[in-house]
Formats: structure tokens, C-alpha cells, sequence
């Protein structure tokens, strides 16, 4: 079988990692790639908005089945496109994939099924979001409705804050926005809980906590994500029945009844109080760097698991899993998420030795004359698979350490809610 993964994180490259042990591929493609996933897939520079070129180099390279990795490809319709060419793509549909496009789609379907969430207002400029905020309470929640690489929500501590987050969003930062959503702040502690569907079947993919600001101690603007670990401290049977029943289940039938159905990775972005759920948002796909901290836990051959998916057999798959905590560091560029500088060479990658259970995984970068060189704000993710998050942690930071890459920087803090 031949797989091609589209994107160029390091999502992409944990999920070619993980294809990549399977014994039912006999070619893999990454479009386009990076430097990470050419020592294991053929790379292609594609344009991603281009979905009549990657229709073609699919058909003639005979690839048997796609995965989408990043949200724009699906939000922009690349599942619908390619699936009026039968053929096979994991990965939602353009409508399902709103969950993530939209965040005020989302939480209308909230309102509407009874979803446990934040009080809302959406507002379509700056007049009325400012007169609605000087009678708020603060903290206040401030999104941009469309996609924003997760950098797109403000948690205003104050008026002052709360202006500044509202100007940048309606003057065009992630792209043109015609709406602004105000959410109360919702008390309680962070979970990602990730399932994966065919359109009938659902099944848990895993829990994480995800590490946002760029400051240690959960400061400064929000990324990305700067690390995380798998599982969850706070996961536990009752939850999660809860947020299946009240959150998953409930959003699945809103799809059904736009006439839809969801398949692919749903990644629920929860805020827990009282070992009660509330969603703060959804991700169509696998978070990033949630996956490269949960995909290295599964034992079973993942591509079998996508064709499952695909072919609406998912009932049938038993997901195994290691039994171990794992922890994600990410290694930025210095400036990010603000200005940074690109084409730097990573010296001495290459001749890292890492353990069993020890990873990298490559997102902003390139291979040029056999050297690595860094061309975005989030670089490398350094993993680690142990019996505790503490060894977890020091051996990420071993691995960072041998490195050193003087260019780049790093939160010393991942973990610190499960590591004393």
C-alpha cells in the first residue's frame, strides 16, 4: 500500500514515523515534508491550495490512501475534492471540518444541543465588542472566529488588554475577520481528549495536556503549543463518560443532523472543574504537539487504522497501547511567536544518538546539502517514552542539552503539573 501524508509539521512527521513500522506500506509520500520526514518518505513540494495538482500526483503515483494532517487543507474542502475522485482520504469533510473553522459555528451547535460550555457573544465590529466589554467582568476570553494556528485566543486581564486583543483581531491578523467571539472565562485545568471516528464508530485516541504560553509558568502570548504530555493527571472513567455523553456524542448528532458525518481525528479541547467537562474549542485533527506525544504509545499498526476509518470498519480494530507516560518539548526559534529569523542551520542533529523510546521530530525545517536548517517558529520536538514523567522529562532535556542549539529556546517547565 502507498500513503501519502499531506503537510509539514511535526505532526506529519510523528505520523510517518508511526507508518513508517508498518509492514502493509511499501511507499510512503509526505507533500511537502520537511527535514525530518525525508529519511523516511519521499517528499514533495506541493501546493496545498492547489487541489487539482495534488489530485494529479496522486492518481499518477497509483497512492492508495491520504491523511490530511494540518486544518486548512480540511477546512478548505481537500477531503471533498479528492473523495469525488474516489479516491480514499482520512480526514473530515469540509462541513465537519467547520468545527474548527468556525468557532462560532461551534458554539451555536453548543447552544443548540445543550453542550457544556462558556457564555458567549459574537459581535461583527469594533463599536459593539468595545461597549459589550466595558460591562464585562473580567478575565474574558477574546477568539478570532477563523482559523489562527492556535494563536488566535486572548485571555484579557483587563479593558487595556481586552482592546488590544480586539484590534488586532478585526485589523487583520489571521486574515480577514468579518466576526469576533467574547467568551466568559471558564475556571478549572486544561485536557485534550482526542477520539477518532469512520462515521459510525468512536473511539478514544488518547488524553494530553497541552503546554500554550511561550513563558514558563504558563506566561506570555499564546503558540502553538511549547510541549505536553500524555496521559492527562486528570483523566478518569467518570469524566470521561461525561465528556462523551455530554460533549462528543451530542456534537456527532448535531453533524448528523446537517445531513453529515465525521470522520478523522476529533481533538476536544476541554476546561475541567469539579471533574466536570466544558469545551473550550475543537481541532479536526490531531493537535500538534499532542500527536507526537500520544503516537508513539500505540502499539497498533496505524494504518490500519486509518483504512478502518476510511472504510467504516473501525468496529472492528482493537487500539492497543504502551503503557507509559510520555512527554514533548518543542524547541522554537528565538522571537517566536513574534518575529524570528529563518534558514538557520541546526548544527550537530544528525549526530544525536537517541535511546529506545527517546524521539525527535522535525517541524519547522529543511534539508539542504545534507544540513538541517530551521524555516519556522516551532523546530524540533524533542519525546520521551519512560515509567514516569519525571525520567520522561530528564531525558528530553538530555537530548536538548546535547544539542544546544544556540539559536533556539525552550520551556524548562513542561510537565511541572505532573513532575515534583
Amino acid at each position: 500500500m502507498k500513503i501519502c501524508i499531506i503537510g509539514s509539521g511535526g505532526r506529519e512527521h510523528a505520523i510517518c514515523n508511526t507508518l513508517s513500522k508498518s509492514k502493509n506500506i511499501s511507499e510512503l509520500f509526505c507533500c511537502p515534508g520537511n527535514a525530518g520526514t525525508k529519511n523516511l518518505a519521499n517528499n514533495f513540494n506541493l501546493n496545498l491550495e492547489n487541489f487539482e495538482e495534488i489530485k494529479n500526483f496522486i492518481i499518477e503515483n497509483k497512492i492508495d490512501l491520504v491523511v490530511v494532517g494540518p486544518e486548512k487543507p480540511l477546512v478548505d474542502g481537500l477531503v471533498d475534492y479528492l473523495e469525488r475522485f474516489k479516491i480514499k482520504v482520512f480526514g473530515p469533510n469540509k462541513t465537519a471540518s467547520q468545527l474548527e473553522g468556525s468557532k462560532i459555528f461551534t458554539k451555536e451547535i453548543c447552544k443548540k444541543y445543550h453542550i457544556p460550555t462558556s457564555d458567549f457573544g459574537v459581535f461583527n465590529n469594533k463599536i459593539d465588542t468595545f461597549k459589550f466589554l466595558e460591562n464585562s467582568n473580567f478575565p474574558i476570553v477574546i477568539k478570532a472566529d477563523n482559523l489562527a494556528s492556535g494563536k488566535g485566543v486572548y485571555i484579557s486581564q483587563n479593558m487595556e488588554e481586552a482592546k488590544f486583543a480586539v484590534n488586532e483581531i478585526f485589523d487583520g491578523k489571521f486574515g480577514v475577520a468579518k466576526k469576533i467571539l467574547i467568551e466568559d472565562f471558564i475556571q478549572g485545568e486544561e485536557m485534550s481528549y482526542f477520539i477518532i471516528s469512520d462515521g459510525k464508530t468512536i473511539k478514544n485516541f488518547g488524553t494530553a495536556q497541552d503546554h500554550k504560553r511561550v513563558f514558563e509558568g504558563d506566561k506570555g502570548k499564546n503558540t502553538g503549543g511549547m510541549g505536553a504530555y500524555s496521559p492527562s493527571r486528570m483523566i478518569n472513567k467518570e469524566l470521561e463518560d461525561k465528556i462523551l455523553n455530554r460533549i462528543i456524542k451530542p456534537t456527532l448528532r448535531a453533524l448528523e443532523d446537517l445531513g453529515t458525518c465525521y470522520k478523522g481525528f476529533l481533538y476536544a479541547g476541554l476546561m475541567i472543574y469539579n471533574n466536570d467537562p466544558y469545551l473550550i474549542e475543537y481541532n479536526v485533527r490531531m493537535g500538534d504537539p499532542e500527536c507526537q506525544t500520544i503516537l508513539p504509545k500505540l502499539k497498533t499498526d496505524l494504518s490500519e487504522i486509518f483504512l478502518a476509518c476510511c472504510e467504516e470498519k473501525l468496529h472492528k480494530k482493537n487500539l492497543e497501547w504502551i503503557d507509559k507516560k510520555s512527554l514533548c518539548v518543542v524547541l522554537c526559534s528565538k522571537g517566536y511567536p513574534e518575529n524570528y529569523k529563518k534558514d538557520v542551520m541546526i548544527e550537530g542533529i544528525n549526530k544525536i544518538k537517541l535511546l529506545d523510546n527517546d524521539y525527535i521530530f522535525h517541524a519547522g525545517t529543511s534539508e539542504k546539502n545534507g544540513e538541517v536548517y530551521a524555516v519556522g517558529g516551532r523546530v524540533l520536538n524533542f519525546v520521551s517514552l519512560s515509567e514516569n514523567f519525571l525520567t520522561s522529562k530528564e531525558n528530553v532535556y538530555r537530548n536538548l542539552k546535547k544539542l544546544n542549539w544556540t539559536d533556539g529556546f525552550y520551556r524548562k517547565d513542561i510537565g511541572y503539573k505532573v513532575i515534583k
